[in-house]
């Protein structure tokens, strides 16, 4: 059969990890899953990838892809990774690509769900993939005041493009705010996002849903390219919902 492109969809706990890309002496996403490969026959540098998460960033729809001579179906490709791969990460599905698909390239759309909720005293259990704030947030002025970063808008006061003549402009399709009792789930769909830009937009929203900033930071920000407000919320509650393809 010969060399063959396939496109795998990755979940992870992110907890472990120093993010995805491949570090010297540090535990990474990529280094893992590499390691699965050359175990089921993988001969190749690198895996490429639709995005890198940071360090403690989850996912449970990273797409990744490489070229493999495998003679069985894709279930067993599927199945062998799992075997080999550790606790904390899984192959969720696998598919044939196209022998030019890009992971990152091809992508026309990517989102990202992060998760907080309110409570008076620390949660260790529920804090593995949430931020926990107080005090309670008012849901309707988060949402109100999200609705400005929608469209096409230069985000340099939230993130850094990920070289250094990157360009910070980004198209923002939609994001929403849902409640579950003291539990608050933010989701946002871009075509693309700069470095650690959902944690800060969640950060600056958070702090307005708790009356701390006015909604009015948003559109100065984005106007002015600065951001007053400093922080970012825990890498902890993010996670890399769903990378979409034409």
């Amino acid at each position: 059969m010969g060399l063959v492109h396939y496109k795998v969809i990755l979940s992870y706990n992110g907890s472990e990890f120093a993010g995805f890309q491949r570090q010297k002496d540090a535990r990474t996403v990529q280094s893992e899953f590499e390691a699965g490969l050359r175990k089921i026959g993988w001969q190749g540098k690198s895996v490429l990838a639709a995005g890198r998460t940071d360090a403690g960033v989850h996912a449970v729809g990273q797409v990744v892809s490489f070229h493999l001579d495998w003679q069985h179906s894709l279930d067993d490709l599927r199945n062998a990774l799992n075997y080999y791969l550790p606790r904390d990460m899984a192959v969720q599905s696998v598919e044939i690509a196209p022998d030019d698909f890009h992971p990152r390239f091809d992508a026309q759309c990517r989102c990202y769900r992060y998760q907080v909720f309110c409570w008076h005293v620390r949660d260790p259990i529920r804090e593995v993939f949430a931020w926990r704030v107080w005090p309670k947030l008012d849901l309707k002025r988060m949402q109100e005041a999200g609705k400005v970063l929608i469209g096409v808008h230069d985000f340099q006061a939230f993130g850094s493009p990920t070289s250094e003549k990157g360009v910070t402009i980004r198209e923002v399709f939609d994001l929403n705010w849902q409640q579950d009792v003291e539990a608050y789930a933010f989701e946002i769909c871009a075509n693309a996002f700069l470095y650690h830009m959902v944690r800060r937009i969640v950060f600056v929203l958070v702090k307005i849903g708790q009356g701390e900033v006015s909604p009015d930071i948003l559109l100065e920000s984005l106007q002015t390219g600065n951001l007053s407000l400093t922080g970012l919320a825990p890498a902890t509650g993010l996670v890399l919902k769903e990378v979409l393809y034409s």
